[in-house]
Order: structure tokens, then sequence, then C-alpha cells
């Protein structure tokens, strides 16, 4: 038996309904689907329910499809029982590896093998998750970027024993619920954004370590420079516009050279006890009284205002 058609999907299990699990509701929710989340952390079922109401006035002004509403969400104890009412089953579990392999396990045994399981876990491959899977040719990854209810992106991975068909019916799944799914080609540890993250983190924890620049400076140093661009179009289409009509070409043989002595100069900082405090006390000093939630606010105010503009200016394209 194949998967059911990505497109017409209506109730989507979500299994672990932490800050990541909360925010998958909300999307598909606001998507017009139906969601039966499950956690088992005492007042789980209240957590997403605030969660999904405090959420709700982003998505309205993101767009509601037909049907949108918070008020098909429903909320089952046992997480299989959640996963065997859905259509499909988003993962969301804490980052911990014998507890996905576990849980999976449990899930696989009690759901038939037509029904897609994406994992949103941000580090472990398909492959380290699959071993207990009877069925594991339906595991995938979709990793969402935080908060999945506002940013668009998803990385589907699929493992060594994950079929094609799930693969493709993922990423179709995602498209079809407003997302904008891209395709890992090759299992990786973190998978492709976040390694890209952490790449420049470590270099940004190098530059506080050797005292070339504080916390702030280097905040700003991404937020107001190169941050502005990478929110229109990544770091390869950035350079090959620093190439002006020779493009990319002209960039690498003019910068090359450049690039690749100063990739050589980049650091490998150890994260000491005095590093950490460092990081810690320049983040408090950045944050100037505002609490996590307070930023949180600011910084979701923020990306739906320059989704808005994003979407504005390529529906004029």
């Amino acid at each position: 038996m194949g998967f059911p058609a990505a497109e017409k999907v209506r109730t989507v299990a979500v299994v672990g309904a932490g800050t990541i699990g909360a925010s998958w509701t909300a999307w598909f929710l606001a998507r017009g689907c139906d969601v039966v989340a499950s956690d088992p952390a005492s007042g789980g079922e209240a957590f997403v329910r605030r969660f999904v109401a405090e959420a709700w006035p982003a998505l309205i002004r993101l767009g509601l499809a037909a049907g949108a509403d918070p008020g098909r969400l429903r909320f089952a104890t046992d997480p299989v029982e959640a996963a065997c009412l859905g259509d499909m089953v988003q993962e969301s579990a804490p980052e911990r590896l014998e507890l996905k392999q576990e849980l999976l396990g449990r899930i696989d045994a009690a759901l038939g093998p037509e029904r897609v399981i994406a994992s949103s876990t941000s580090g472990f491959t398909v492959s380290a998750m699959q071993v207990r899977m009877r069925h594991p040719e339906r595991l995938v990854v979709g990793h969402p970027f935080n908060p999945p209810h506002v940013i668009p992106l998803v990385e589907v991975v699929g493992g060594g024993r994950t079929s094609e068909a799930a693969v493709d019916w993922a990423i179709a799944f995602y498209r079809a619920v407003g997302k904008h799914p891209i395709r890992i080609l090759k299992e990786v540890p973190g998978h492709l954004a976040n390694r890209l993250q952490m790449a420049l983190w470590r270099e940004a924890v190098h530059m506080v370590a050797e005292g070339v620049a504080s916390v702030a400076d280097v905040d700003a140093a991404i937020a107001l420079g190169p941050g502005l661009r990478w929110a229109i179009m990544g770091p390869a289409l950035t350079f090959h516009l620093a190439g002006g009509e020779g493009g990319m070409a002209h960039f690498l043989d003019h910068f090359g050279g450049f690039m690749e002595a100063r990739w050589r100069e980049l650091g490998n900082p150890k994260l000491t006890p005095e590093l950490a405090r460092k990081l810690i006390d320049g983040v408090a000093e950045e944050a100037a009284g505002r609490s996590v939630t307070a930023l949180a606010g600011q910084r979701d105010a923020c990306l739906l205002d320059i989704l808005a503009a994003l979407a504005k200016h390529r529906a004029a394209r």
C-alpha cells in the first residue's frame, strides 16, 4: 500500500508538544489541518493550547488557510494513540537518542506502513533513529527552524533504509502546508542549516575569546551586516553579486586566495568556564534586562515584517 496523497492530509499527529511541537501544532492548525497532539509533561495540554492561542495573531498575519481553527486541536496522553489518529506523524520529542529510538519503535509497531513519520530532530541522523523500526523505510527527518510556525525552512533527510518515496512524499507534504522544504542529499549529524550556523558561531566565539570584539558587537556585525543580505539570498548568490558582471567566476578569481587564507586562520575555541562566563555576561549586557520572552516576541515581530516584505517583493517579480 502506498502513502496517501500528500496534499490531502487532513490530520497530523504531533508527538512531543513542547516548544517545537507546539509551534508545529499552531502551523498545521493554521493550514486547515486537524491536529492530535501528545506530550507526557504535566500540564502538556495546557501548554500547547496556550502556545497556539498566543501564536494565532502571528498566523493570522501570515495568512490562514480555509478551515483554520484552533478548535481543531485534540490532545491524547498516549503518544501511540495520537500517532494512530494521524495521516502523518511529526515527532518532536526531546533530543535524546535512546528516547527517540524507543518512541519511534513503539509508534512504528502500531502504525500501518502507509503512514510517513517525520522527526524534528536537529542533530540525529535518520539511520541512528531507525534501529528499532520494522518499517524504517517510512522514517525521514523533517527538521524545522525555530519557531516553526513562522520560519518557512524545513530540512528533509532520508536514512540508509528510508525509501525515496518517503522523502518525496515528505517534501510534497511540507510544500502543501506552506513550508519551504529542502532535500538534504546525504546524512550528516546536524543536517545542513545548523552546521552552517555552528560554523559561524564557532568563529563568533573565537572572536570573543581572542578579545577582538564584545559579544554585542559580534552580534551587531552579523545582524546589521551580512545577516540583512542573508534574509534575501544565501552566501553563494551574495558572493555572485560581489563579483559584479563577472559573477561568481570573477569573485573566485579575485578573492579566492584571500578567502582561502582566512579559512586557514579560523579559530577553534575551547569552551572553558572563563569563556562561557564571558559569553553569558556579554549576552546579559546586550539583553539589557529584557527577558527571553520579550526578546522572542521582538524577534518574531521582526520576522513577520521581514517575511511580509520578502513576499511583497517576490510577488512583484
